[in-house]
């Protein structure tokens, strides 16, 4: 089984229209992989048709066997999701490139009603907003969002036809107590209490300790804890969830250090904070290259 490579970029909260705008620019003209996208992923029929055509690139040779792509060389798709706030959602829909998608922050776990500054996923969806973050550590931290909550925004998230991208990690005084896998498996068992189908959830493993702080998970680090949920979904969840479920890394990811840690048998991609505002961000979409 292969997994398609994702990346994500989380712009937080940052960016006016003007830059906003440059950075989709710099997208829409950046070379990433010519297959980058979901098209294919969608109609794997048109592979057959397509991908003679996108041979002549020498980024991405045509594979032998052109129904077969792995996520460790240049023939698997990369698929490419920007967060902008949510006040750029429609902005960032309107003029990115077709092939790449755009995510919101954060949904909220009821329907359409009297909840001030909250955003439904019937609204999102209306507007042409396939995916969300939830989770996220800023979120868990800073608005005290639980392990319970936030499972809840994925179960209404996922019923509602979105597909999610759910964030988990430890903190810096967790680590260091030898608690990371018993945090992160708490954080995921809410969520399994409370969805069953995971084929429309991407999970994003970010140490809150390595997040816009510039340290960095070593890859080992970074394989361990994607290697225990992976046995963990197998275990709680189901071998297909375990075999299917993409599972990214974020924490300081950057154009450094993301071609070793692309490498790690684990590990399918990054969600990536603060250097997706930057023109770097390309050279990560297409580390796995």
């Amino acid at each position: 089984m292969t997994r398609q490579f994702f990346v994500g970029g989380n712009f937080k909260m940052n960016g006016t229209v003007k830059q906003i705008t440059d950075i989709i620019s710099h997208l829409n003209d950046a070379k990433l992989d010519p297959k980058t996208g979901l098209l294919l992923q969608e109609f794997p029929f048109l592979q057959y048709f397509l991908l003679p055509c996108l041979s002549s690139s020498p980024l991405t040779p045509q594979p032998t066997n052109p129904l077969h792509f792995n996520k460790t060389t240049s023939n698997s798709l990369i698929e490419v999701v920007i967060a902008p706030p949510s006040l750029y959602l429609l902005l960032a829909r309107e003029h990115l490139r077709p092939g790449l998608e755009v995510a919101a922050q954060n949904c909220f776990d009821k329907p359409n009603g009297a909840f001030t500054g909250e955003i439904s996923v019937e609204q999102l969806l209306s507007s042409g907003i396939k995916w969300t973050l939830v989770g996220h550590s800023e979120r868990r931290v800073i608005l005290n969002e639980t392990d319970e909550f936030t499972a809840s925004k994925t179960k209404a998230a996922i019923e509602g036809g979105m597909s999610v991208i759910f964030c988990c990690g430890e903190s810096l005084e967790q680590r260091e107590a030898g608690k990371t896998i018993a945090v992160v498996e708490a954080q995921l068992k809410a969520v399994a209490d409370q969805v069953k189908d995971w084929s429309k959830i991407v999970i994003a493993y970010e140490p809150i300790w390595a997040i816009g702080t510039g340290k960095v998970a070593t890859t080992s680090q970074a394989q361990e804890v994607h290697e225990a949920i992976r046995k963990w979904l197998h275990s709680s969840v189901s071998a297909e969830a375990a075999e299917k479920t993409r599972i990214l890394y974020g924490g300081s990811v950057s154009e450094k250090n993301c071609k070793e840690l692309a490498k790690e048998k684990d590990i399918d991609g990054f969600l990536v904070g603060g250097a997706s505002l930057k023109p770097a961000f390309v050279d990560i979409i297409n580390s796995h290259l």
